[in-house]
């Protein structure tokens, strides 16, 4: 028989990388493969596990015991920043900013060509996909709406092969930009879930070459939460956090610009 699973969970030493700090919240940046909160087939080594450790017992409770402190989530495999509550007060004021949709939340991703509009929104109620039930889709009827804004920052290659683009989340469902870029016809590069098979066009030189195998085997979906933005509880001002690209998502950038730098 497996061990019986903590009734709350039990702090973790897990290095965090920390952006800002105050006695009423804790603004991290995380790194992909990084679980948010304890669930079933992760029970530990997750963000509430380190929060723990690293606040101590004050925030235990916080907005509730299995996830305290937690007032919003990313993926498991999208870096950026995440804020959590270490007293109720922040944790009330936090999630009436996000129902509110009072907090500015800004993501880049690599996807596979490019949208045609260059700009604009993909509005598209997102539920439980009725054949595969660990998966989101678009839905005809039922479902929550779901508004996702995007514009391409940067196509790469002439026709062009990928983009990198900026989405900005109205609402927050789960896995929205992932599903709403999917719908569009520009899934995520490295999407295990939304993503797809791309076939690249035969490269025409080394640079091509390297660049086309750089995006088929990225390891995760190419989203990071680059933007953070709220108004502060306790110090009354607005608050706005941004984040540099991990090594690996750079490196996806930095290789798919060779596509570029092949046509000049």
């Amino acid at each position: 028989m497996p061990r019986p699973l903590d009734a709350e969970p039990r702090g973790e030493a897990i290095p965090l990388n920390v952006v800002y700090e105050d006695s009423d919240l804790i603004v991290i940046e995380k790194p992909s493969g990084l679980v948010v909160h304890p669930a079933a087939g992760n029970p530990t080594g997750t963000l509430v596990n380190a929060l723990i450790a690293h606040c101590g017992a004050s925030l235990g409770g916080i907005g509730g015991v299995a996830r305290p402190g937690i007032v919003h989530r990313l993926d498991k495999d999208t870096s950026g920043l995440l804020v959590a509550a270490k007293n109720e007060r922040a944790m009330a004021s936090l999630a009436k900013q996000f129902e509110h949709h009072a907090i500015e939340r800004a993501y880049h991703a690599v996807v596979w060509g490019a949208p045609r509009a260059g700009a604009g929104m993909v509005e598209g109620r997102i539920g439980r996909n009725p054949f595969d039930r660990k998966r989101m889709a678009v839905m005809r009827t039922g479902g929550k709406e779901a508004r996702t804004r995007y514009r391409v920052l940067e196509p790469f290659g002439p026709r062009p092969f990928a983009s990198l683009v900026e989405c900005r989340l109205e609402t927050g469902r789960t896995h929205q930009i992932r599903v709403h870029l999917t719908h569009l016809g520009h899934p995520l590069i490295g999407d295990p879930s939304y993503g797809r098979a791309r076939q690249s066009p035969r490269p025409k030189n080394r640079a091509e070459e390297m660049a086309y195998t750089v995006a088929a085997d990225f390891p995760r979906q190419a989203l990071h939460a680059y933007l953070l933005g709220f108004h502060h509880p306790s110090l009354h001002k607005p608050m706005r956090f941004e984040s540099q690209w991990p090594d690996d998502f750079k490196g996806l950038v930095e290789a798919l610009r060779g596509l570029n730098l092949t046509q000049q």
